[in-house]
């Protein structure tokens, strides 16, 4: 089996333009593919987890992967899949992201000489003159197509700015410029990037007469509103300082039982002879089948002692022994508290329990929250800083526990 036909039996495979050209190139390791992030955090979330997973696995098959920065993207934001205009981010911050991403990057994917490459799309893009872009590389779109695009048809009732209308454009370069400058012949993406792709391969195709490919992955549990955490509020994040390697544990720990098998093919990197191994265990080994799930993916992200230690911590307190030592936590600043004390829902949305007062209020009133076990049923119940000393243990729902100390 190629890794081409390993693509489509693990799920991967969503739309190819070629696809007996794709699989010739793919299973021969001659692809020099691209994939783009845009910095629009300071950390990379498990929403591009299966792009990273992707890179990985084309690139232990003999391909190139071309890790793009949309340094210069960011400026305008990609309207796929947003019901509003993305908020405007400033050069500083932008550049601070893409630092970010770069770090995070080189945990998965091995870069150096005939290896992956990093490029900023900024190195270009900031450089483009208006007029010059308009005549050599707006010529070739049709307005017509562009408008029949998913990611502008869902945009056209609430409004479509100019400014994002461009952003099927600047894609499409990225890929020419990638194509001439690194000999880049294939691009990657998400499912719902499907057009911004179709409009790169056909820009090279009509300036330079070269074949380009692009295929699409599946986006993992897209019908649940994007659960691989591209929220900004309440996200799973590759950074351990804003989901810890216990967190993140957590969050595959509790995918829904549904969910388990496909998250095994998609994300892991066992074999599918194991893979078809643990599906063919019995229904009653379904939480042993998720342990395995959250160990592996906890392992790649954070690294195996990370992931040992988040597996007992969430053993102990699933057996209620409790682990504190290796729980997550939360120190509590001077600033947090009013009159010495602070209040059980601003509590949960310092310990990141909840993103916002108002679900911390819809937690407690539903009784899906306990404080030194003990459950709180009074939303204004406060905590003083003597009360919490060096440890109060808030539990959210049965498996998720969290420590704040002052």
């Amino acid at each position: 089996m190629g890794i081409y036909e390993e693509l489509q039996e693990r799920g991967l495979i969503a739309q190819v333009t070629d696809e007996a050209e794709i699989r010739e190139l793919i299973n021969s390791g001659g692809a020099r593919f691209y994939i783009g992030f845009d910095p629009t955090a300071d950390s990379l979330h498990v929403g591009h987890f299966m792009a990273l997973c992707l890179m990985k696995r084309l690139q232990m098959a003999g391909n190139r992967p071309v890790v793009l920065i949309g340094g210069g993207t960011g400026y305008i934001g990609d309207p796929s899949g947003r019901t509003d205009m993305r908020s405007m981010m400033t050069p500083e911050t932008i550049r601070h992201n893409c630092e970010c991403f770069k770090k995070q990057m080189e945990r998965f994917i091995e870069f150096g000489e005939d290896k992956a490459i990093m490029v900023n799309n900024a190195d270009w893009l900031l450089k483009l003159n208006y007029i010059d872009l308009l005549r050599d590389v707006g010529a070739h779109f049709s307005v017509n197509t562009m408008l029949r695009a998913e990611c502008y048809k869902q945009r056209m009732e609430k409004g479509l700015s100019f400014l994002e209308f461009n952003y099927m454009i600047m894609q499409a370069y990225d890929f020419w410029y990638l194509h001439e400058h690194y000999g880049c012949n294939m691009q990657f993406g998400g499912d719902d990037q499907w057009s911004n792709m179709l409009a790169g391969t056909e820009l090279i195709r009509r300036k330079t007469g070269d074949d380009a490919y692009a295929m699409t992955q599946t986006l993992l549990m897209n019908n649940e509103g994007k659960k691989m955490g591209k929220t900004a509020k309440g996200a799973v994040w590759l950074d351990p300082e804003k989901t810890s390697p216990y967190e993140f544990y957590q969050y595959w720990r509790n995918v829904d039982d549904a969910d388990v098998m496909m998250c095994f093919r998609l994300l892991t990197f066992k074999t599918l002879d194991e893979i078809r191994e643990i599906a063919a265990w019995d229904d009653s080994r379904i939480n042993e089948k998720k342990e395995v799930l959250a160990y592996e993916l906890t392992s790649l992200v954070h690294g195996k002692e990370e992931a040992d230690k988040a597996q007992a911590t969430a053993r102990a307190l699933f057996s209620g022994k409790g682990d504190e030592a290796n729980m997550p936590s939360t120190v509590l600043t001077e600033e947090q508290f009013t009159d010495g004390a602070i209040e059980i829902l601003d509590l949960m949305v310092a310990c990141r329990l909840a993103p916002t007062r108002s679900e911390a209020r819809r937690l407690v009133t539903q009784g899906g929250v306990s404080v030194n076990d003990e459950k709180v049923t009074d939303i204004k119940a406060a905590y003083t800083k003597e009360t919490i000393g060096e440890g109060l243990v808030i539990r959210k729902g049965k498996k998720v526990y969290h420590k704040a100390t002052v």
